[in-house]
């Protein structure tokens, strides 16, 4: 039988890449290529429009099978990745009832949020959990790290699961430095040792934290994250191989705490990156096992592109981001709840967070294939091209002494900062689309009732919490979508809604695409749109506009008529309301030169243009 299968590819001559190459710029009629169809990405590479096998021919990463050196193809030979569900509740009983709930609907993987460290807290919040069967994993202030782990190992070594518990303490000394700019004041090493020490009995705990969550949620670019990441695991492993310990001890106390954004191709190539960059700095140390390279890392979906108008619009965010984590081949992945925006998490959307990750698995069956995207000429190229990028980063700290200096001396958050302040740039002006809050908005959806809290957050005796603002010297704490958010709420907090009447007339096809593109544009301020099939003349549009209470009346037509149709409706109009002009037509100098000043296009700043028009209407 295997003699007798066709080869079809053999049916078909090869084309050579300049001949697709020619084939396109024939089709593009003389544009650019380059221009037209290559992306300069945020991570600093280009992407070219198309992939073909020699692009990936001389790269090192295809000469390794899944479970071998460096890892880029994964740690382990299966893909059966854990499902974490983050569990919150006021009391450690409560906690405890939730998480043997959670168990027997499919979670492998526990979180718990402690407060207080002591051996009575970690018992109750683990009756009855069977430790040889499920992940622990403890999320609390640094400061109570060490008499957390060693209330946790009394409780492991009780029940003798010394060798089969799996888990984490997230021990991150540099949460505070990190969101207020101020150096750390203890001494990193030595309670770094004394957790080591304590937990040296138990195997499978890690204890030492890279938490590179908090660079994602605040704004950083990929390649950011990636780099830093890589900056702080080795930060753990300088201190303390300096203080005496052995590199295989070190590492394999180290877990990775990564975020999961809604660029798919990316997120997916960063993990890959990820897990080759790691054991390549490992590797330097001189391990005595190269098992000690392997990288045990985490994935949580975004909560810096999560809205609060159109919430459920995070589902479809949160599912794909998940999807690009279980196709990277992490260990374990937690979805965000879609609603954590504006309330305390509840059952149906910790449901739904949960069946994510089983739709990935008993539906799409993405933990039965081990790098499904391996050999991919686009995911082989971009995990080398993420990879570079974050390299260069991770060098420019360690050139500058060093992860923890550069948290110190603040680098690391301006830096973060002068990105989350692209980006919010980038959405307002919508080159970073976030649906249902500055594209497509349901203009109709109020949220002012909605209660906002401070997601989940308890206060700790850090005196912090996720929800304060940021300081001037820390990380950014503003998600993409707030400032949009807060121009709806304040459209929603006035007695007036403003509304906006689509003033059609002239060329069919133009004043249709432009009255929906000005509907859309207004919808983002929560302006009640008034929208029109079209009038003989723009005296009959604006007695309709007037007599129906608009406050502002948008001419939608096509470049060549607004020579005529601006200046007459504007005159008409005579200031009864504000006049915007659909487009960026070659008149508007001469249209400005009458007086009229707003216009409205793909160009404009949407974010600033709403805020000037809110300054004008709301009272």
């Amino acid at each position: 039988m295997a003699e007798k299968k066709e080869k079809l590819f053999d049916q078909f001559p090869p084309v050579s890449t300049a001949e697709w190459k020619a084939k396109v710029e024939a089709d593009l009629k003389g544009a650019p290529f380059d221009k037209k169809l290559v992306w300069r990405t945020n991570e600093g590479f280009n992407v070219q429009p198309m992939y073909r096998l020699e692009d990936i021919e001389d790269l090192k990463t295809l000469n390794s099978l899944p479970g071998e050196y460096p890892y880029v193809r994964g740690t382990r030979d299966n893909n059966d990745w854990l499902t974490r569900q983050e569990i919150i509740a006021e009391t450690p009983a409560e906690a405890n009832a939730k998480a043997r709930e959670v168990l027997t609907k499919g979670i492998t993987s526990l979180g718990f949020k402690v407060e207080d460290p002591s051996a009575e807290t970690v018992a109750t919040l683990l009756e009855g959990i069977d430790l040889a069967k499920v992940e622990i994993n403890f999320n609390s202030c640094q400061k109570k790290a060490l008499p957390l782990a060693e209330a946790l190992v009394a409780y492991i070594k009780a029940a003798r699961a010394e060798k089969t518990f799996r888990g984490s303490i997230n021990f991150n000394p540099l949460r505070r430095p990190l969101r207020h700019g101020q150096p750390f004041p203890g001494n990193i090493t030595e309670m770094a040792c004394a957790l080591l020490d304590t937990v040296k009995d138990v195997e499978n705990l890690r204890v030492l934290a890279v938490d590179s969550v908090m660079l994602s949620n605040a704004g950083c670019y990929i390649y950011q994250e990636l780099g830093y990441a890589m900056a702080w695991g080795n930060m753990w492993l300088t201190l303390l191989t300096e203080a005496g310990r052995p590199v295989d001890e070190v590492a394999r106390r180290i877990k990775f705490n990564m975020n999961i954004s809604s660029n798919f191709f990316m997120e997916l190539a960063k993990f890959r990156a990820a897990r080759m960059l790691w054991a390549q700095i490992v590797e330097q140390y001189k391990p005595e096992s190269l098992d000690s390279c392997k990288m045990m890392a985490h994935a949580a979906t975004s909560r810096f592109n999560m809205t609060v108008y159109d919430a459920h619009v995070n589902l479809l965010r949160s599912q794909t981001e998940a999807m690009s984590a279980a196709l990277a081949g992490v260990d374990s992945i937690t979805s965000t709840p879609f609603d954590v925006t504006y309330k305390m998490p509840d059952d149906f959307s910790e449901r739904i967070a949960r069946n994510q990750q089983f739709l990935l698995k008993e539906e799409s069956h993405l933990d039965k294939v081990v790098d499904p995207a391996g050999g991919s000429y686009y995911v082989e190229t971009l995990t080398v091209s993420l990879g570079q990028e974050a390299w260069k980063l991770f060098l420019e700290v360690e050139d500058k002494g060093g992860f923890l200096a550069c948290v110190n001396d603040g680098s690391v958050q301006a830096a973060i900062r002068e990105t989350s302040e692209r980006r919010h740039t980038d959405v307002a002006r919508r080159k970073e689309i976030l649906l249902g809050t500055n594209q497509y908005p349901n203009i109709n959806e109020m949220a002012a009732e909605k209660i906002v809290e401070l997601n989940g957050a308890l206060p700790c005796s850090c005196a912090h919490n996720s929800g304060e603002e940021a300081p001037a010297a820390g990380l950014p704490t503003k998600r993409a979508a707030s400032d949009f958010e807060a121009l709806r709420l304040a459209t929603e907090a006035a007695s007036n809604r403003p509304k906006v009447f689509m003033l059609t007339i002239g060329n069919l096809a133009m004043r249709l695409a432009r009255a929906q593109f000005s509907s859309n544009f207004f919808g983002c301020a929560g302006y009640e749109i008034i929208d029109n099939l079209g009038f003989e003349t723009v005296e009959k549009g604006v007695d309709e506009a007037l007599a129906k209470g608009a406050d502002i009346v948008v001419l939608c037509s096509s470049d060549d008529e607004y020579a005529d149709l601006a200046p007459a409706a504007f005159k008409y109009l005579d200031g009864r309301a504000e006049f915007v002009v659909a487009g960026a037509p070659a008149c508007m100098d001469d249209l400005k030169a009458l007086g009229i000043n707003d216009f409205i296009h793909v160009r404009c700043n949407v974010l600033d243009t709403l805020e000037a028009f809110n300054e004008k209407l709301l009272k």
